[in-house]
C-alpha cells in the first residue's frame, strides 16, 4: 500500500465534502418538490372559498333555470286555460236560452194555425214570463227608469221636454229603451226623455 500525502488526503475530504454538499442539495430539492406537491394537493383557503364560491354560484344557477322554466310552464298553462275558458265562458248562460227559444220556435210553428188572437198573445206572455225569469236566475235586473229622479248613475238622457207636472221636474218621464243591471253593475245604461 501506497501512503497517501497530505495533498492527496485533501483532496479526498474535499471531494467527500462536495459529494456530502451535492447529497444535501439533492435532498433539499426532493424535500422542496415533495413539499410543492403536497401543497398542490392541499388548496389554499382562497382556492378553497373559490372552489366553494363556484359550486354555490352553479347550484343558485341550476335553482334559477329550473323556477324560470317552471314559470313559462305556468305561464302558458294559464293561458291556455284562459283560451278556454273565454272560448266556452258562454256556454252555460246560452244553454239556459235554449229552452225559450224552443218556445219561440213552437209558437212560431203554430201561428199559421191559430184563429184566436188572444191565445197567441198569451203564449208570446209566457215565453216573455220564462225569459225575464232566466234573467233573474242569472243576475240580470231591470233598471227602474219611469218617474224615478234622473240618476247619471243608471239613465241616460236622449232628450228634455217641459215637465207635464211641477213634481216631475228632474225626473223620468219616458223611457226609450230599457237599461239593466248584472248583480250590481250596470250592464246597459236605460235610455230616458228627463222632464225640465
Amino acid at each position: 500500500m501506497t501512503k497517501k500525502t497530505s495533498k492527496q488526503k485533501e483532496e479526498e475530504v474535499v471531494e467527500e465534502q462536495t459529494t456530502s454538499n451535492e447529497n444535501i442539495e439533492e435532498n433539499q430539492e426532493v424535500e422542496k418538490e415533495t413539499q410543492e406537491q403536497e401543497e398542490g394537493d392541499e388548496l389554499s383557503p382562497e382556492q378553497k372559498k373559490i372552489e366553494e364560491l363556484t359550486g354555490q354560484v352553479s347550484d343558485i344557477n341550476d335553482k334559477y333555470l329550473r323556477l324560470t322554466a317552471e314559470y313559462d310552464n305556468y305561464r302558458k298553462r294559464t293561458l291556455k286555460e284562459r283560451m278556454e275558458l273565454t272560448k266556452s265562458a258562454g256556454e252555460g248562460l246560452l244553454k239556459g236560452l235554449l229552452p225559450v227559444v224552443d218556445d219561440f220556435d213552437r209558437a212560431i210553428s203554430h201561428l199559421g194555425e191559430a184563429s184566436d188572437l188572444d191565445a197567441v198573445k198569451e203564449g208570446i206572455d209566457l215565453i216573455y214570463n220564462k225569459f225575464q225569469e232566466f234573467l233573474k236566475q242569472n243576475g240580470v235586473s231591470e233598471i227602474e227608469a219611469v218617474e224615478k229622479e234622473f240618476d247619471t248613475e243608471f239613465h241616460e238622457a236622449i232628450t228634455k221636454i217641459p215637465a207635464p207636472t211641477e213634481e216631475m221636474k228632474g225626473k223620468v218621464i219616458d223611457c226609450i229603451e230599457k237599461g239593466y243591471m248584472l248583480n250590481d253593475k250596470v250592464m246597459r245604461f236605460s235610455k230616458v226623455v228627463v222632464g225640465e
